[in-house]
């Protein structure tokens, strides 16, 4: 069998050397497809079909037709919400593979504009063929080729600007001070800030000498900032030859405006190229090319970071010179001789604990630019043997991508001062300075991180298509399939390879029947467990063709159901080897010393794993249901797909399958405990899409509900555990465990009345937990589980009403049944971090009634600050996604001129949500804010 898989892939390789092209169009002639045939068409693994044949466990988007009516800069923007099956996952599994134009890419290297189509693989059955590392779904993106006709360009340009929607709100000085001396209180701790420091702090009389510094102040923040673009697409073509090429350019600022970062910006600028050509009669091919130019600078701070961190009394990022003392000579000249007074009045400021701030950083530590380079290419040649065999064609592809990254700049260093303050006839001076740090520009440019990722992709095929008696159509397919990937750090490409085979009837168009099967290949499993047989069987009934529903009210009802199991190696990965290559291999390493005797110290041997030859692939094994049609002559149309499957053999170490002796814990760890195909997990759901069609008069009306219910559990694990609400098995695989709090202890005699907290010592103040297994003492073995992280349900729904030149289109999402934890350092504050507005809501003896915050501590808050039922909240929440207003100029106003069409749109991306929590989910911490977006556009054909 590795001899037959290994001369297949050969022969397809050898095919590849002579050539020219490659593409995405595949069962016909490509030059004879007319636009309307492009359409009907959909795009699946290696081959295109008619829409009316596609099977369960696919969706398909015409982004052509999004394109018109909604503007999205990401390739991905309408997924989760025109189609069902999609939420950041396919069908509860991440890890999905991105396919462009037949090419193993990242979807965000092909922005929205150049896409024709994007096919949502979902079922096993749409995605085996693909090969182990498509098991958990596939997005295949088509880009947009050339048309027979005249030469036609597309000209589109918008510019925009983005708006913070929300900031973290931090208590001043003054008040986190005061804060402070009562955590320091609380701790039995004497107060760190006098109460005149703290009036001081508070009266701003001078904020040079008592600081607050506020990092969200509008002095370094702008109210906005923009994003602009520009594209061209150019097209056309003879029978001979067609072509597409689009090019682009788009350049983004940052919402800072201190120092350096005024000039922070991110771009992009993109070439691509898709060519079709006819060779011969019987010979059509392909080629294509993208580069793409990826740039982004800022200075060198870490500015939302350090807004979560830096504490506002700590200090001033400029001082005035006039401050300083006139008769201290020796503090003035060291200020004069720095490189970055500022207008000549200002210096930076700084501490013997602080010697930097965020500001100076901006001004002076230097800059850096990531720089991005990403090259494509792929050919394609399609073979029509028909004079050998109706209906047979010999199709192969080769793609090659290149991308380089890495950072250029300047790391400078400068020098701060910190004043020492006196008061003089009641007006503060400084009487002296400290030096931290020297100016120095080192003159070299640095290159840093610097990596690289190499993918290629090879395919071969044969295809047989025909139709018998004009009743019985038949496909058949032959694969070999392979691509690899090569990144930087990684010793072990990433490799995917299989063979593949793929037979589909259909009789009348009614009656439906597809056995398609893979034969993956891994060197990621021992030698005899490298090949494997991935079987998927479906079948179809269109219901609509049969006579008893002949004048019915369905245009269309296919109905279809599918078995498979897919054999993948994805999961095969540990957390010390997320490559996963070698796992059965037993690992022997020289481990510590003992000392025998008078022999001195000797090194013992430690294994790290033991051998496990049978290791096998992880099976996808799976059920699907769907249901597909259209009423009232296309009145309703409708998608529906029930799933069930299990990922079978997840590898772990199974403690609870071998005995305590096969591992010591102690000075020398050691275990000899293999690597085992043991757990077990299972999603069951369904996906629906619906759309609504209607003309009111002039109005035409399009309403869509499209989303995914999926559960989510652990069948299987390796445990052994005490108690069995610990138990994982039957519990959500995507969950918070922790602890269920009990609200909070009001006094000593609560405390020594309560099972014994064991994560530290407790106060008055503190959140009390419940015993689970009412052993007297509070551990993780009286954790719970507390709920999902993810949302089991979402939905999406989009509206597009066209009236006369004008459209409206507007798309908003339903998440459900989620939850969050806050635990981030704007909740959990501790030890000397930065107060939040939080705190004020603090336990304290007065407030103990009304308190929602435990006491506060300088302490590490071991027992307040941990996973718990206290923190979590539910994230269910509509967004209102995007609202756009295209109006396109009429035809008959641009007649006589050389402008084919034009039209102008006005939209807002990330306008409103509805939630509870919804302050929380909106705020960032420690990065960037989240942002609404309002833009201008236009498009122009000429």
């Amino acid at each position: 069998m590795k001899h037959i898989y290994k001369g297949l892939v050969l022969c397809a390789t050898l095919a590849f050397a002579y050539t020219h092209t490659a593409a995405q169009e595949p069962l016909v002639d490509m030059l004879e497809a007319t636009q309307a045939d492009t359409l009907s068409k959909v795009q699946v693994a290696f081959r295109s079909i008619d829409q009316r044949d596609l099977l369960g466990g696919v969706s398909v988007i015409d982004m052509k037709e999004m394109s018109e009516k909604a503007y999205t800069s990401n390739s991905l923007g309408f997924v989760d919400n025109v189609v069902g099956g999609f939420n950041g996952n396919i069908w509860g599994n991440t890890e999905y593979l991105v396919i462009v134009d037949g090419m193993v890419r990242d979807a965000n290297n092909v922005l929205p504009h150049e896409i024709d189509q994007i096919t949502l693989l979902k079922g096993a059955s749409a995605v085996v063929l693909y090969g182990p590392r498509a098991a958990k779904g596939v997005i295949s993106i088509t880009t947009k080729r050339g048309e027979i006709g005249d030469l036609r360009i597309n000209i589109h340009a918008n510019t925009g600007f983005y708006t913070p929607k929300s900031y973290p709100k931090y208590l001043g000085s003054a008040e986190y001070m005061t804060l402070y001396n009562e955590a320091r209180a609380n701790d039995g701790l004497a107060a760190n800030y006098s109460q005149e420091d703290i009036f001081n702090h508070a009266s701003g009389s001078n904020p040079y000498r008592y600081p607050n510094f506020d990092m969200y102040s509008s002095e370094y923040l702008k109210k906005a900032y923009n994003r602009s673009e520009a594209i061209a697409e150019i097209s056309g073509g003879s029978e001979k030859v067609r072509y597409y090429t689009t090019t682009g350019y788009y350049r983004e600022s940052s919402l800072l405006k201190v120092g350096k970062t005024e000039d922070n910006y991110v771009s992009r600028f993109f070439v691509r190229g898709n060519v079709d050509m006819q060779l011969h009669k019987f010979i059509t091919a392909q080629a294509d090319a993208n580069v793409t130019f990826y740039d982004s600078y800022s200075a060198n701070v870490d500015w939302w970071g350090q807004t979560a961190t830096l504490r506002p009394h700590l200090v001033t990022p400029f001082i005035p010179l006039s401050y300083i003392e006139a008769t201290d000579q020796n503090s003035l000249n060291a200020v004069l001789n720095s490189s970055y007074l500022q207008d000549g009045k200002f210096f930076f400021g700084g501490t013997q604990q602080h010697p930097t701030n965020p500001v100076a950083d901006a001004y002076a530590a230097g800059d850096s630019k990531f720089v991005s380079r990403q090259f494509q290419f792929n050919t394609r040649f399609d073979v029509n043997l028909s004079p050998l065999l109706k209906g047979l064609y010999f199709r192969a592809k080769y793609g090659i991508d290149y991308a380089s990254t890495y950072n250029q700049g300047y790391s400078n260093s400068y020098a701060t001062f910190a004043p020492t303050w006196s008061n003089y006839n009641g007006e503060d001076i400084i009487s002296s300075i400290t030096q931290y740090g020297k100016d120095e520009k080192s003159g070299t440019e640095n290159i840093s991180n610097s990596a690289y990722r190499y993918t290629y992709n090879v395919s071969g095929q044969f295809d047989y298509q025909n139709t018998f008696n004009e009743d019985h159509n038949v496909f058949g397919m032959i694969l070999a399939n392979a691509w690899q990937t090569q990144r930087s750090g990684h010793y072990h490409r990433t490799t995917n390879a299989n063979l593949g085979f793929q037979a589909s009837y259909n009789y009348q168009h009614k009656y439906y029947a597809d056995f398609s099967v893979a034969m993956p290949y891994s060197t990621k499993l021992p030698t005899g467990n490298r090949v494997a047989f991935s079987p998927t069987v479906t079948l179809g009934w269109n219901l609509a063709n049969e006579k008893f529903l002949e004048n019915s009210i369905f245009d269309n009802l296919m109905l279809t159901a599918s078995v498979g199991i897919i054999n993948q190696d994805l999961d095969i990965t540990a957390s010390d080897n997320e490559d996963g290559y070698y796992l059965y291999k037993t690992v022997v390493q020289k481990g510590g010393w003992y000392s025998w005797g008078d022999n001195g110290g000797l090194a013992a041997t430690e294994f790290q794993r033991g051998n496990n030859p049978d290791m096998t692939y992880v099976k996808r094994k799976e059920f699907t249901a769907g249901l597909r049609g259209s009423m009232w002559s296309n009145l309703i149309n409708f998608d529906i797909n029930f799933f069930t499957s299990k990922m079978d053999g997840g590898l772990v170490r199974p403690g609870s399958l071998y005995p305590n002796y096969f591992t010591q814990i102690g000075y020398l760890s050691s275990s000899i405990i293999p690597y085992v195909n043991f757990n077990v997990d299972q999603r069951t759901g369904f996906d629906f899409s619906v759309y609504a069609n209607k003309k009111v008069g002039e109005v035409d009306l399009t309403l869509g509900v499209s989303g995914m219910y999926y559960k989510s559990t652990a069948k299987k694990r390796d445990e052994n555990i005490e108690f069995s609400y610990l138990s994982a098995v039957g519990r959500a695989l995507n969950g918070y465990w922790g602890l269920e709090s009990e609200g909070f202890f009001r006094d000593e005699a609560e405390i020594t009345s309560a099972p014994t907290q064991t994560f530290g010592d407790v106060k008055p103040g503190d959140i009390r937990y419940k015993d689970q297994n009412n052993d007297g003492k509070i551990d993780d073995n009286d954790r719970v589980f507390l709920g999902r992280w993810d949302s089991p349900l979402m939905s999406g729904i989009n509206l597009t009403v066209k009236w006369r030149d004008f459209t409206f289109f507007a798309m908003g999402n339903l998440y459900l049944g989620g939850h969050g934890m806050k635990d981030n350092s704007y909740y959990w504050m501790s030890g000397d971090s930065k107060y939040s507005e939080i705190a004020r809501n603090r336990w304290t003896p007065e407030t103990a009634a009304t308190a929602t915050y435990p006491r506060l501590t300088t302490t590490n808050g071991a027992n307040n600050l941990r996973t718990s039922d206290f923190w979590i909240y539910k994230n269910d929440r509509f967004n209102l996604s995007q609202v756009q207003l295209t109006y396109a100029m009429p035809q008959n106003v641009l007649r006589g001129t050389f402008i084919k069409g034009l039209s102008f749109f006005a939209n807002a991306n990330n306008l409103l949500m509805i939630a509870k929590e919804r302050k929380v989910l909106e705020m960032n911490v420690g990065s960037a804010p989240q942002t609404r977006f309002y833009q201008l556009g236009f498009k122009g054909t000429f």
